[in-house]
């Protein structure tokens, strides 16, 4: 099992490399950036549950790098920690504005940060799975109403064919037989599809190409 990510967004070194050392101890995969902008330049490729930020820092400070991050859906689970020697209810009033989830004050109790990341990751981890349930239920509820959609004019569209096979019957010619074959195979194919979405039951996703991936139904 991989380990938990945590991305430590801190200008002041000394506090940097304890809280790295103190995550790593603890079997977090840490990666630190010395401020907003690193951050969001790390977070293009490094995908945190849990982020620790400074309050004040160049560039872009914890509070603005928060801001941004929380306008964007992909960012919003992620668990938003501000580190600031601020105290005051003015203060923290302003940092869960902008959509912080926790605040702690410096000198950080480690013991106090290291409950509050596992609890919060084990919310994340259900967030997630919560989401991935829902979107599993979106996509077969999708499938079944194509499915139904495609059957109804599907079941006309045989009732015809086989009134005008019965028609041509008499007719001996090969080319038109060939034709009806055809035809008879393709709707053979798009009746089996439309059992495959109706019957649909655990999507799973697999590539179809280098950046296209399509619902897997046998």
């Amino acid at each position: 099992m991989s380990a938990e990510k945590v991305l430590v967004v801190e200008d002041e070194k000394d506090t940097r490399f304890i809280l790295e050392k103190l995550l790593i101890k603890n079997k977090y995969e840490v990666l630190c950036t010395t401020n907003g902008a690193e951050a969001l330049e790390a977070l293009k490729t490094f995908s945190p549950k849990v982020i620790i930020a400074d309050w004040t820092m160049p560039v872009i400070d914890g509070l603005e790098l928060c801001r941004i991050l929380k306008k964007e859906e992909k960012f919003k689970l992620i668990y938003f920690i501000i580190l600031t020697a601020r105290a005051s209810l003015t203060d923290r009033v302003t940092g869960l504005d902008v959509g912080a989830d926790d605040f702690l004050v410096k000198p950080v109790e480690n013991q106090e940060l290291l409950a509050r990341i596992r609890s919060r990751i084990r919310v994340f981890n259900l967030q997630s799975e919560l989401k991935k349930i829902e979107h599993s239920n979106a996509v077969i509820e999708m499938a079944c109403t194509i499915g139904h959609k495609i059957n109804n004019p599907l079941s006309s569209l045989i009732l015809s064919l086989k009134n005008i096979e019965e028609e041509l019957s008499a007719q001996k010619d090969d080319n038109l037989n060939e034709d009806m074959a055809i035809i008879n195979q393709s709707i053979a194919r798009i009746r089996a599809l439309t059992n495959d979405l109706i019957n649909l039951k655990d999507p799973r996703l697999v590539e179809y190409t280098p950046d296209q991936k399509m619902i897997k139904l046998d």
